[in-house]
């Protein structure tokens, strides 16, 4: 079986996707630099290096003497919030370190990636569901440094041949089925963690940003994906590159959005008490709707979502649940 490296799979995202390429047969190493990941979340049988990816030599050392036939890439900073105070520390992060990657790459001769990747690359858009010919405009200096990275392994690809997959994310969510692994950031900014804090007595009531939006209820509009169908997107993206295939762009969604009213009573539904809400005015660049065609990743990838908002809710509730404190 192939052998993978993950960068950034002590993280949310990551960790449940090493326990799954795990499971599939697939020989893991992870590197992490734990600035933002758990040492805790990342699965036992994966062999484990603390490195930033800008250590290029280092990361170089890892990919020639692991023999690593292909990459996935999930080693990002991910607040759109905090890019926008802080540009250049997100350029740094993210597009100086999918540099650092790409020319570890190159030397080792490993030429295939799986990147991690955002709906943030579009921006606002007027027609819904966005598919992947949709233009692309980022509205923040988070959703800029994805696209780059996209634009940077265009050329790679064009120019050295390094084929990759782009997995453009709308909002992952949910926790593993067995509820060991999920959110666990500081600062929480995800709305479903937000809500459930409500319940498990850490907040008071959950923050509305805005309530008078062009949509069925006046709230914004999300499409949610659970984070293990995240997980087997990646599966078959990797599958899809050591086939032979071409570099692509895929969108990973649902196909079908929520407002966050809805996702407060599904909430409500799930953990069986009401949840108190306040409406506060909009936040800055929060667009009204944002929903994924999926269509492409299902015909191209055979990829599926298999699990519903109750199902992503009623998982994450199970975490914050068996892990109050957060990961260890």
């Amino acid at each position: 079986m192939s052998k993978i490296l993950i960068v950034g799979g002590a993280g949310y995202i990551g960790s449940i996707n090493v326990r799954l390429f795990l499971d599939k047969g697939y020989d893991v190493v992870v590197v992490d630099n734990l600035n933002t990941g758990h040492i805790s979340s990342v699965d036992q049988r994966a062999k484990f290096y603390k490195l930033d990816i800008r250590n290029k030599e280092e990361l170089t050392k890892i990919l020639i003497e692991e023999k690593i036939d292909a990459v996935v890439h999930f080693a990002a900073l991910s607040l759109v919030g905090v890019s926008m105070k802080d540009p250049l520390s997100y350029f740094d992060n993210n597009v100086y370190g999918m540099i650092c990657l790409l020319q570890a790459m190159q030397e080792a001769k490993v030429n295939k990636i799986v990147f991690s990747s955002s709906a943030a690359t579009y921006g606002e858009q007027d027609q819904m569901p966005l598919n992947e010919e949709s233009t692309t405009h980022p509205t923040s200096v988070y959703g800029e440094t994805k696209l780059m990275m996209e634009t940077i392994m265009k050329w790679c690809d064009e120019c050295i041949g390094i084929k990759y997959v782009s997995l453009r994310y709308f909002n992952a969510a949910g926790a593993s089925s067995d509820g060991t692994l999920g959110e666990d950031h500081n600062p929480e900014t995800h709305l479903i963690p937000l809500i459930l804090q409500v319940p498990l007595g850490k907040r008071d009531h959950i923050n509305v940003f805005g309530n008078d939006y062009p949509t069925r209820d006046g709230t914004c509009i999300r499409d949610y994906i659970h984070v293990e169908d995240l997980a087997s997107a990646h599966v078959k993206a990797i599958e899809y590159l050591l086939e032979g295939n071409p570099s692509n762009i895929f969108n990973l969604g649902s196909g079908d959005g929520q407002s966050v009213n809805e996702m407060i009573s599904t909430s409500e539904k799930v953990v069986g008490k009401e949840i108190k809400k306040e409406y506060v005015e909009r936040r800055p660049g929060d667009p009204a709707i944002l929903i994924a065609s999926n269509k492409k990743a299902k015909e191209v990838l055979h990829w599926e979502n298999k699990k519903n908002l109750e199902d992503i809710i009623s998982s994450a509730y199970n975490f914050h649940k068996k892990n109050p404190n957060g990961l260890k």
